[in-house]
């Protein structure tokens, strides 16, 4: 997910176009998908994108716009990502989101300015036919979030199609059920419930299985198929 499709390549720079640098609660990395990230907020937004199957395109950083500021000066902003989004899956608003990522705390005694910068934003998106909108820890640190992040690694879990249609299969068949429910009627014994458990969460973190994302995952959760009925 690295690409810019709503600009045109000529236009804005490859790659970021802010440094990354060291700030207040800074935490810098690099997502799996080569994104970088320069806070423990932004990596948590970014496995929020690799999970919603909506996203089609996230660019950290896509370009730097001016905006006239409270003191009246021409000042620089670089918002912190553009999400693009699949046009075969229906969200809300399809328009591109210019995107800021902060912490709560960043807008104690900056409202006036924080609201003009948005204010500017919004104008700037809308021009180009986007949206834009301000994620904080409130947005992005829910049980969806612990959920997306124990589920991701199960996408690079091995296992066969075989196994993985026999579980789907079953559930199919048994319409709703629950982890602890589902492995115990594929298996009897303990040790190929053990193995068979991680298939579970992979089905569901690629979602082909269906559960409540927003509620905690548990081995009595809900769970459900995914394939539409014929």
């Amino acid at each position: 997910m690295t690409t810019l499709h709503a600009t045109n390549d000529d236009e804005f720079p490859k790659g970021p176009v802010r440094a990354i640098g060291v700030q207040s609660r800074s935490i810098t990395g690099t997502m799996p998908d080569g994104n970088r990230y320069e806070s423990s907020l932004e990596r948590d937004f970014m496995f929020l994108l690799q999970f919603d199957t909506s996203v089609d395109v996230y660019t950290p950083q896509p370009l730097t716009m001016k905006y006239r500021g409270l003191d009246g000066a021409v000042h620089k902003y670089t918002p912190d990502g553009l999400i693009e989004w699949r046009a075969d899956r229906h969200v809300d608003d399809p328009r591109p989101l210019l995107v800021e990522i902060k912490y709560r705390e960043s807008f104690l005694g900056e409202w006036r300015h924080w609201r003009k910068l948005a204010r500017a934003a919004q104008d700037y998106a809308n021009h180009r036919g986007w949206n834009f909108r301000i994620f904080t820890e409130k947005d992005i640190r829910t049980p969806i979030l612990d959920n997306v992040r124990f589920l991701l690694p199960y996408r690079k879990r091995a296992s066969t199609a075989e196994t993985e249609q026999w579980v789907l299969d079953f559930l199919h068949e048994l319409v709703e059920s629950t982890p602890e429910t589902l492995i115990s009627l594929l298996y009897s014994d303990k040790w190929n419930q053990a193995a068979l458990l991680p298939v579970v969460w992979k089905l569901m973190a690629e979602r082909r299985i269906g559960f409540h994302i927003d509620q905690p995952l548990s081995m009595l959760a809900p769970i459900w198929s995914s394939r539409s009925s014929s």
